[in-house]
């Protein structure tokens, strides 16, 4: 079997700082579900900030240690795309996060967190099949869990449509459906991004299988 050792050179650095990178994003997620819960306490907004500058720091990180360190069997266009995917997903969902803030008295009663629960799903998901790239590229364990991201992600794109028939049928507010609609737009955004870095790792797995 092909070994992410030799793939990655020094490879241990770079599964630490990936592992950490998706971590970043999850732990936003998790920030998601707590300002969801307290109807947009403004204080709790800096979780997000904090989880965005990790993120950041951890991809400048990545990309020095590029610089610094020679990479064999791996594109290093693979590792910088799965670096720029994941700093992509704090900075969606911290853009939720300040709009609800703003708006949370205006959408109130609209239901957001279940659509964060699938946000927070496809994280802990993202976490998993990164900290799967230590154990090598096992293509069968790749495919269930890029399966499963497939999957909340289809669920998403379901789950996005109910609320726009109840909003659009019964709601005589139309700053209120705007508000909501672009809200829900940005968590099923989130969760695409999720899917991407999902794609961007399974098709590192396919080019080494």
């Amino acid at each position: 079997m092909f070994s992410l050792q030799t793939m990655f050179g020094k490879g241990d650095r770079f599964y630490t700082l990936l592992e950490a990178s998706a971590g970043a994003a999850r732990e936003g997620a998790r920030a998601l579900q707590a300002l969801l819960t307290s109807s947009g306490e403004t204080l709790l907004l800096d979780g997000f900030r904090a989880a965005r500058r990790r993120e950041k720091a951890l991809a400048g990180q990545i990309s020095e240690a590029l610089v610094n360190t020679f990479v064999t069997a791996l594109d290093r266009e693979d590792i910088e795309a799965m670096s720029s995917a994941l700093y992509r997903i704090p900075k969606t969902i911290e853009k939720f996060a300040e709009r609800y803030a703003i708006v949370a008295p205006r959408v109130r009663g609209i239901d957001f967190a279940s659509r964060a629960s699938l946000l927070m799903n496809a994280t802990e998901a993202l976490c998993e099949m990164v900290g799967e790239l230590r154990n090598g590229l096992k293509i069968d364990r790749m495919k269930l869990l890029q399966d499963r991201l497939q999957s909340i992600e289809s669920e998403a794109d379901r789950m996005l449509l109910e609320p726009y028939r109840a909003l659009y049928m019964a709601s005589d507010d139309p700053i209120r459906v705007m508000l909501a609609k672009d809200l829900f737009e940005l968590l099923e955004k989130a969760i695409d991004r999720c899917r991407d870095v999902g794609n961007v790792i399974y098709s590192i797995v396919l080019k080494h299988s």
